[in-house]
Parts: structure tokens; sequence; C-alpha cells
């Protein structure tokens, strides 16, 4: 389900957006969820205590914070969220995308306008989801590419994300539900118990060691070579990718 924020001072503008909102999803058949917020310190408290929204439409001119600045705390959490700006001045528009806005949207706000909006941000919102992971990492809700995952280890409980870019996501959970997560995908392999692999970015196999594209050696266990070997091959030949 797709989760929505409306974050506005003005009670009449929360009402429009909802009844905007609530006429939407039932046309359009979407399983949406939203919660509303008459001050930006409700939100952030809210966020803070882990709440992931999936799109956040946010007034700029409130008293106590303005949303650009309200935005870039939220930045501190969440990387992802979709971030709307609703207001009746273009005066922070150019500042709104220095903290990734998704739109600038000037009120008043029509039911096409909105309608346009909404299938816009949830055709994104609905493609990010088909091919990536949400963690929760020290740093906040980071939501990362699986295309950009180039091997997971654990060390104790904790889960090391690899990423192409040669940044490294740290996050608490367990590499069986990691692995039963991704395996529908059909390109990650665990060939040992503390590492799981993008088969996309194997550079070298050896009876002992596979090495990565980053020239990472993952371990191979005694015995495994072959069912590593074929299950590697059998990925190359879905993918076209074997030339023999």
């Amino acid at each position: 389900m797709i989760k929505i924020a409306f974050c506005d001072d003005d009670l009449s503008v929360l009402k429009e957006l909802q009844e905007l909102l609530d006429r939407y999803r039932v046309e359009q058949n979407w399983e949406i969820g939203y919660t509303a917020f008459h001050s930006p310190l409700d939100l952030l408290a809210e966020i803070e205590r882990g709440t992931r929204f999936d799109i956040l439409f946010l007034d700029v001119l409130m008293p106590g914070e303005n949303g650009i600045d309200t935005a870039a705390e939220i930045r501190n959490y969440d990387s992802d969220v979709k971030i709307i700006f609703l207001t009746s001045s273009a005066e922070f528009a150019v500042q709104s995308y220095s903290v990734g806005a998704y739109f600038y949207q000037i009120k008043p706000i029509w039911a096409e306008s909105f309608y346009h909006l909404m299938d816009s941000v949830l055709a994104t919102c609905e493609k990010e989801q088909t091919s990536s992971l949400i963690l929760r990492c020290k740093s906040g809700i980071t939501r990362i590419d699986l295309k950009q995952l180039e091997y997971c280890e654990i060390i104790h409980r904790t889960l090391f994300f690899h990423l192409t870019s040669g940044k490294v996501l740290e996050s608490i959970g367990s590499m069986d539900e990691l692995c039963s997560r991704l395996e529908p995908y059909g390109n990650f392999l665990r060939p040992h118990r503390s590492f799981l692999i993008n088969l996309e970015y194997v550079q070298n196999l050896s009876t002992h060691v596979i090495t990565m594209s980053c020239l990472t050696e993952i371990p191979i266990p005694r015995g495994k070579y072959n069912e590593i070997k074929n299950a590697f091959l059998e990925y190359a030949f879905q993918n076209r990718q074997v030339m023999i």
C-alpha cells in the first residue's frame, strides 16, 4: 500500500487534499493510506519514530518552521520519500530542489492537476518498488536500487550492503530473510552462509573463490563449486551472456 502524508497549517487545505485523494483512489482503484499533519513538528516527530511515507505533500509557508527546512530534516531520515511542495508563491521553487523535491505545486490545487500529479508520482513509486529494497540504516531509512547491489555480507547480526558505487550500508537483519526476499529476482545467489552475491557482477569463478567486479573475493565452501558454477552458467545463459 502507498502511504501519503499531508502537512499544512491550513485545515481547509488539508480537507481539500483528503477529498481529492479520496476521489482519486476510488476512481483509479489505488490502495492508498494517508495521514494529515497540521504542524511540521508533528510530522518530523512521526518520521523520527520510524514511520515511512512514500509521498509527502508539504506546505512551504508554515509558522514555526517552513517546509524547506522541514524537508531538509526529513532527508536525514529518508532519502527516498517523494516530496511535493505546496505553496501560493513561486519564491522558493529553486530552493526546493536542493532538498530533492519531486514537484513544486502552486496553490490553489485543481482536481485535474492533482490527478495528473498523482498519476506521475505513483508511476514513479511503483517502478521503484518493483526493483528496490528499503533498509533501516544508522543514517535513516534508505531505498537502494537492486541493480546497484553487488553483494551483501553478514557479520554477527549486521548486514553490510556493498553497492557498485563503493558505498557500504549497514542494517541489522537476517541473511535468511534477505535471501527469501530477493530470491524471486533470479540474479542473487548465496554461495556461502555469510554472503549473498549479485550474479551480474561475478567477474571470475574458480574452484575456491568468486571474484566480484569490485575485486572482492568470496570464499566457496568445500563441495559447493559445481552447484555455484551451474547456477552462474544458468543465469548467464538465460541472459544470453555466454559465448562458447
